[in-house]
């Protein structure tokens, strides 16, 4: 395959630079796919996407009219990071997840941040999920965001940029392990050649987090489950996967029942006693008798039991009050507060529109900003300025005139871009990147994470449920001085 006619088109490329000459830590890649006979490369794409349906890895894109299930959309090239680059975000990401979860224990206990007004209470008080019923809780170590997925993104000016915070219950990490099995089989030598860090490890690490929260009661071996809320969750590929990998039980919340003062699972030799639960079901599902009196997903008397501290939660409920697209707006000042440093990752400037001044701008500028709503997740609830059209601008006035709390705007970034193969040839395609954090006894960020990308040409929207795909992120490994990543 010839790369000689590709181009950057003035955007930020993660492969190649301003000269659309190969970036170093790309070279022994492009030599591998220039080296390919014609053809190769795409049928190589075509052999992963029919495994991929061969081992049923499929993800649900809502609102198509072909279909609800698709193969998982996957591109062969991946995404480079060098190593010095790579020990720069995760110390950002590690300060950050810190940060939020001392914010998220002061919240819901002596709410310092408040009583010292760095932000106002309301903003906390009307926190879609801010749970009230948490406050005095203590999840053990006190920590509350146990698994997080926060998204990055590189704009034109080479930054990198945090564009928001997924606490809840962050998805996508059985593909960056699929991703890279696939990869594996696809580019063998180029991985020995690159010295790419392995992510292979992650159930492992994830079952160490969950373990090492348990109760002390548990004993040296904690029985763990997954909770799921069922089959037609577009995530369960993904409960399956981890529970497998992890060689738990996974479980909907009809197999489980507090007994005694316990969560007990059913089994076919009886009730057994449940330690840990890696809940994929949001809070307002997880025990009727709590929250949602309708929920027919959780485990009636589950509150009880975890505030009696018999069993421990994975995210602990209630940690969705930081996962706010308001609150994300004063992480800065959040990280300040509780690090007495700077972030070292920033945010993407953003303007609330809860603010007379910010919205005045915003219903000003619509054609130029990134509208979102703070509580929506996969793209939902969005306006792409612009590329909407004057009646989307004009609903989408109302919607903030209407429910100002409930939206922020963005400039509109030029995401950087990864060749992608379309057809027989490289194109660019924008990108974002999750990398996935685990914070158990300590805190440990998965070297690389799910890189997102907008298949459509200059499409900016890389949700997986708006019709976006998937490619590898390869993490360099530090060498020693006077070593090459081609050696």
């Amino acid at each position: 395959m010839q790369l000689n006619s590709y181009q950057t088109d003035g955007f930020y490329d993660e492969v190649f630079d301003t000269e659309c000459k190969p970036r170093p830590e790309a070279r022994l890649l492009l030599e591998t796919i220039e080296s390919l006979a014609d053809g190769e490369l795409l049928r190589c794409q075509r052999a992963a996407e029919t495994l991929l349906l061969q081992m049923g890895i499929t993800f649900n894109v809502y609102g198509d009219s072909a279909g609800t299930e698709r193969i998982w959309p996957f591109d062969l090239i991946p995404r480079i990071v060098r190593a010095e680059e790579w020990d720069w975000v995760e110390r950002g990401l590690k300060q950050r997840i810190h940060a939020l979860n001392e914010f998220i224990d002061d919240i819901y206990h002596d709410q310092k941040i408040l009583k010292d007004k760095v932000i106002p209470e309301e903003i906390i008080r009307s926190a879609a999920f801010f749970r009230h019923q948490c406050h005095g809780i203590s999840p053990p170590g006190r920590v509350w965001c146990h698994i997080s997925g926060t998204d990055l993104v590189r704009h034109s000016d080479g930054q990198i940029y945090v564009l928001e915070d997924n606490l809840r219950v962050p998805s996508g990490v059985s593909y960056v392990l699929e991703n890279r099995d696939m990869m594996k089989r696809t580019f063998p030598h180029v991985f020995a050649g690159l010295h790419v860090r392995p992510v292979d490890d992650y159930p492992s690490r994830l079952l160490e987090t969950l373990e090492a929260i348990a109760p002390a009661r548990a004993g040296a071996k904690p029985t763990v489950v997954l909770l799921t809320p069922g089959m037609y969750n577009s995530a369960y590929y993904e409960h399956s996967f981890l529970a497998q990998r992890m060689g738990i039980q996974m479980v909907e919340g009809r197999d489980l029942v507090v007994h005694e003062g316990w969560v007990a699972m059913r089994t076919t030799k009886g009730l057994r006693r449940v330690d840990v639960i890696y809940r994929r079901i949001d809070d307002d599902f997880l025990d009727p008798k709590t929250f949602r009196p309708d929920s027919l997903l959780g485990v009636p008397g589950l509150m009880d039991v975890y505030r009696a501290g018999r069993v421990s939660l994975a995210n602990a409920p209630g940690n969705g009050v930081a996962d706010d697209k308001v609150i994300y707006y004063y992480v800065p000042e959040i990280i300040r507060y509780y690090e007495g440093a700077d972030p070292l990752l920033p945010n993407v400037p953003t303007f609330v529109c809860w603010r007379d001044t910010d919205r005045q701008h915003v219903l000003q500028n619509l054609d130029k900003l990134v509208v979102k709503a703070a509580n929506e997740a996969g793209g939902y609830g969005m306006l792409v300025g612009p590329h909407s059209s004057a009646a989307q601008r004009e609903e989408f006035a109302a919607r903030i005139n209407a429910r100002p709390r409930n939206y922020i705007a963005q400039p509109t970034l030029a995401l950087s871009r990864v060749p992608t193969l379309v057809e027989d040839h490289l194109e660019g395609r924008h990108v974002d990147l999750r990398p996935y954090i685990l914070y158990g006894k300590e805190i440990y960020v998965l070297p690389g994470g799910l890189t997102r990308v907008a298949l459509r040409k200059g499409s900016l929207v890389v949700n997986s449920s708006q019709g976006g795909g998937s490619k590898d992120t390869w993490v360099l490994a530090r060498l020693p001085e006077g070593a090459t990543h081609e050696q």
